[in-house]
């Protein structure tokens, strides 16, 4: 999977660019607020339908644009697509695969799998679960269109129960009608939780490799997923948490939200036993989430055959020279967009941008 080329208008500080990029290691050099995370962001953009920060559409668009476009062309293992997002400052995007728009963003997810990381990707390791929720769905979706379906769904249901448990003048007006929104969370919870059990299985033994790789091989990685539902993952599940939905009913009413389910899960960290989260240092959060985003990117060359595109955001900075030699080798393996403000000693193209404009250096 390699993005051969990205074209760009009216986006972040861009006017118009358009450049071609290499098959292996892109690095993007410059000084900080140039537009090096812009150009990571436009790619991440086309993937995933979304950008990785917290914002609105409508900002991504250049403040003396009123609409920005992002169109990338890429070659995948059995055949080439483009890729074009329009965006827009007073109305919805529109997306085309291949000059075709599409309804729906899930029709867009899993086209180019993507990993992104960046110093800030220490929140997947150190704040709250969200984070960790966040990590799996992004990349259990990329690989398995149902699971996206499924969580908008799940997601849908929530809100409805939440808003009958709140907006309900006693709880008798909830039993009316609650069993009907408790089945079908129930019938998606099911799905998202054996999901992402096998997902954390599957990624455990990659971030332990990379783990052991970046760190010299010092520390034991240990990963677990806790699911929110407070029932087993078996035979029984479904009807395990119906029953404890029910007994929680009474709690749930006077909270005004629905106080269990995969909407609270959970992934527990541990190096040689002991949680990351709490009383690891920053180091080892640092090269925990590095180890979980490069254990992503050998899950999805498992599953799928061929490797994502690999994002880094100034990475470098939060590492050691010795963490640095071995991350460069890590990454020789697929298409690697690197942030930097000097050149390191990193083998591959190389890129100068500054403010807005990319120049390829010889």
């Amino acid at each position: 999977m390699k993005i051969q080329s990205i074209e760009l208008d009216g986006f972040r500080n861009y006017g118009h660019i358009k450049t071609k990029f290499d098959d292996n290691v892109n690095i993007l050099i410059g000084k900080n607020a140039q537009g090096k995370t812009n150009l990571l962001e436009s790619i991440f953009y086309c993937c995933i339908g979304k950008s990785f920060k917290s914002c609105k559409d409508k900002e991504l668009v250049n403040w003396s644009a009123e609409q920005a476009r992002i169109k990338i062309v890429a070659q995948k293992k059995y055949r080439d697509l483009t890729i074009e997002a329009r965006l827009f400052k007073d109305q919805k995007k529109t997306i085309k695969i291949n000059d075709l728009p599409i309804k729906k963003i899930g029709e867009l997810i899993g086209e180019i799998n993507v990993v992104f990381f960046s110093p800030q990707e220490l929140k997947l390791v150190r704040e709250s679960p969200e984070e960790r929720r966040k990590f799996m769905d992004i990349d259990i979706s990329q690989n398995n269109k149902r699971y996206f379906y499924q969580l908008s769904r799940y997601e849908k249901i929530l809100q409805n129960r939440n808003k009958l448990l709140k907006n309900s003048k006693t709880i008798d007006v909830v039993k009316e009608t609650v069993e009907i929104w408790d089945r079908a969370l129930v019938a998606s919870a099911k799905l998202l939780a054996f999901e992402r059990q096998k997902f954390v299985s599957q990624i455990l033994p990659f971030a332990q490799k990379a783990h052991s790789y970046i760190s010299g091989g010092k520390e034991q990685l240990e990963l677990k997923y806790i699911c929110g539902c407070k029932v087993e993952l078996d035979e029984n599940f479904e009807e395990n948490l119906m029953k404890q939905l029910r007994k929680n009913l009474e709690k749930d009413y006077k909270l005004g939200y629905t106080s269990l389910g995969v909407h609270r899960d959970d992934i527990d960290i541990y190096l040689n036993g002991v949680e990351v989260k709490g009383f690891g240092s920053q180091g080892q959060q640092r090269t925990v989430a590095l180890s979980l985003k490069l254990a992503e990117l050998e899950n999805m060359c498992n599953i799928n055959g061929e490797y994502p595109i690999l994002l880094l955001d100034d990475v470098f900075s939060e590492l050691d020279s010795e963490r640095q030699a071995r991350l460069i080798k890590f990454v020789g393996r697929t298409q690697t967009f690197i942030t930097c403000t000097d050149e390191k000693k990193i083998s591959g193209k190389v890129y100068k941008i500054s403010n807005g404009e990319i120049a390829v250096q010889k």
